[in-house]
Formats: C-alpha cells, sequence, structure tokens
C-alpha cells in the first residue's frame, strides 16, 4: 500500500487491513492483446462493450490528472460520488462502535450511508449564516468520530466555508475531513485538491454530475493520499465504472472549453435570478450561492412550492431541514426555464 499513514491508517478497520480484494482478470493482466480468452465474455463483438472494462481506469484518471493537477494514484472514480461517501464509511467506522460528524444543513447522502452501515451520526449545526463555528464543532467532537464532513460549496445554502478554518480542522481533528466539492466548478474559490500533498488525512469528493451534464451518467470522484486511494480500490466492486461511461467521459474530457462557456451562462442566470428573488416583498431571505442553486426565504412557502408544482414547476422545499424553516431551494436552469419559475413566483407573490 503507497506510503501509508501510521497516525491515520490505525483508523482503518482491522477487518479492512486483512482484507484480500477480489482479482478480476483483468486486475491480474494489464497491457494490450488480441486474444481475450481470460474473462469468460462472450468473444462477439458489441462496441466492445461485451468486454470488462478497466477496473481500475488508468487511462481515464491520467486525463483527469491533467485537468485537475495531481496524479492518477490520487483519484478514485466510483458510481457516483456516493459510492466514495460509502466506502470512505466502510473503511473507517466499524459499525455499532464508530460515528462520524456532519455540520447541518448538509448533504443527506452522508447521515443516509452511515445510517445502512449502522455507524452512529453526530451533528454540528452550522451558525445562521451556514458557517463552521470551529469552537463549537470541537466542544461537540466525540473520540468515536472518524470521520467529518464538510460540504463547500454546502447544499442546501450554498456557500463556501472558510478554507483556513477548513485547515485549522485538518490540523486539529486526528480523524478523516472529506471536503464534498460537488459544485466547485461554479465556485470562485480554488478546490482543496491542491492541497492533497500536506494532509494526509484529506480527501476531496467532486462529481461530473453537476457543472458537466452527467448526472445520469453516475460518475463521481475522490481525491486523497494514495494510501486512502489504495484502500478504496481494494473494497469496491471490481468493474464499478462500466466502458460506457468511461469511453464517454473521456471524450468530454476534452471540451472543457464549452463546459466552462456553460457554467458561464449559469452563472450570468444564476445572478439575474437572485437579485429578482431580492426585489420580491414576500421573499425574505436570499442566501448568497458559489453552486448553481439559491436557497431563499419565502412568505407561505409551502403555499409557493404547491403553486409551482402545479405549473409543472419544480422545486426544492427545504422547510424541514435544520436552520432553513420556510425556504425553498431553486437550481439555475436554462434562461427560458428561468423566466417561467420567475413569472410563476411573481404571480403567486401577489
Amino acid at each position: 500500500m503507497m506510503g501509508k499513514n501510521k497516525e491515520y491508517y490505525k483508523l482503518v478497520r482491522d477487518n479492512i487491513k486483512k482484507l484480500t480484494p477480489y482479482s478480476s482478470a483483468r486486475h491480474e493482466f494489464s497491457g494490450h492483446a488480441s486474444v481475450h480468452l481470460d474473462a469468460n465474455e462472450n468473444p462477439f463483438d458489441y462496441h466492445m462493450y461485451n468486454r470488462y472494462p478497466d477496473p481500475l481506469q488508468w487511462d481515464l484518471k491520467k486525463k483527469i490528472g491533467k485537468l485537475k493537477g495531481t496524479t492518477p494514484e490520487t483519484i478514485f472514480i466510483g458510481n457516483g460520488s456516493d459510492e466514495p461517501i460509502d466506502l470512505l464509511i466502510r473503511i473507517f467506522c466499524t459499525p455499532g462502535q464508530d460515528a462520524i460528524h456532519v455540520l447541518e444543513p448538509t448533504y443527506g447522502m452522508y447521515r443516509v450511508a452511515a445510517d445502512i452501515n449502522d455507524v452512529e451520526v453526530h451533528t454540528t449545526l452550522l451558525t445562521e449564516s451556514f458557517e463552521i463555528n470551529e469552537d463549537r464543532l470541537f466542544d461537540n467532537m466525540d473520540a468515536h468520530d472518524r470521520i467529518l464532513w464538510i460540504c463547500s460549496p454546502n447544499n442546501p445554502s450554498g456557500n463556501v466555508q472558510d478554507q483556513q478554518i477548513m485547515i485549522n480542522i485538518l490540523n486539529r481533528f486526528d480523524g478523516i475531513v472529506v471536503v464534498d466539492e460537488a459544485y466547485i466548478d461554479f465556485s470562485k474559490e480554488a478546490s482543496m485538491v491542491s492541497m492533497l500533498q500536506d494532509y494526509d488525512n484529506l480527501v476531496v469528493l467532486q462529481t461530473f454530475s453537476k457543472a458537466w451534464g452527467m448526472a445520469g451518467l453516475r460518475c463521481g470522484l475522490a481525491f486523497s493520499s494514495p494510501w486512502i486511494i489504495d484502500l478504496m480500490n481494494a473494497v469496491k466492486p471490481p468493474y464499478n465504472v462500466n466502458e460506457f461511461t468511461q469511453k464517454y467521459l473521456s471524450e468530454q474530457l476534452e471540451k472543457a472549453d464549452e463546459v466552462r462557456k456553460e457554467v458561464s451562462k449559469i452563472l450570468q442566470e444564476r445572478d439575474r435570478v437572485f437579485h429578482f428573488l431580492e426585489s420580491l416583498d414576500a421573499v425574505e431571505d436570499v442566501f448568497p450561492s458559489e453552486a448553481n442553486f439559491i436557497l431563499f426565504r419565502i412568505q407561505n412557502s409551502q403555499e409557493i412550492f404547491s403553486g409551482l408544482q402545479e405549473k409543472g414547476i419544480i422545486v426544492r422545499n427545504r422547510t424541514n431541514v435544520p436552520l432553513c424553516k420556510d425556504c425553498l431551494r431553486v437550481t439555475i436552469g436554462t434562461e427560458a426555464e428561468n423566466d417561467q419559475f420567475m413569472k410563476q413566483i411573481k404571480i403567486l407573490c401577489k
């Protein structure tokens, strides 16, 4: 295992340390061959989909590494971001014994993955402006906390967390810190991927579901020290990323300039919708966003939500989420979709 860190490796579950990973036919052969008789595949050509994909996606990781400024050994590619979330809990948290810590309100899948794995969830509330109160966090920390989850830009609030505070946490917390950057492509903030060499307990999550427009392909990323990536590769299913996704994503990575143009359009529309919401008397708060959505607090939120739904416009009702009473969350769509949303909500607010 590449350069494992003794201080943090002790957090790994004992059974995972002893695990002998499944070795598939494609794990045991690398390179090129003209006759494949090792994996019990159908020999007839189905556009190469009759063959198992590369279980470690090396060609794809090389391209992603160039795009993100890191090396293939620091990259895990998963079936959406949900797969690395689940894997990290399975690697570092013993069921019925260990815990994760989340900063609420945040992405709900951290809790669901912990619940599935019989891992306790400890929580600390963000401030009223959805920022981390470092002292409050460490006052709430428990000896059984193995993983801390920080979503930045945060879902559902849209704000980024102070990077110096996240660095302080990395230095103070003796567990694994996961920074979920699913919306980083919409933010002015620099990615924490650039800090991987400085912190052996840092994991950064990203995804191709948002800015890259590939939600239906389910392709997420984890960046971390090679020893953590090695553990994730050992625990994952052997062929977790299918051949079509690998090929399509490899082609799309050549279109980074087009993605940046689309992101620019989304950001322009985000500003337009933000200022429109600010102009409505019924809207009490519009929270600053560095994501592709806006959280806002509005009078009669349930009636507004239902009224939009009746017109075929679906937004997310977040009123039952901590700190989000009477809040709705709207994703930034096309100019025409945003026009429909603004037209209908203005009518409903009269």
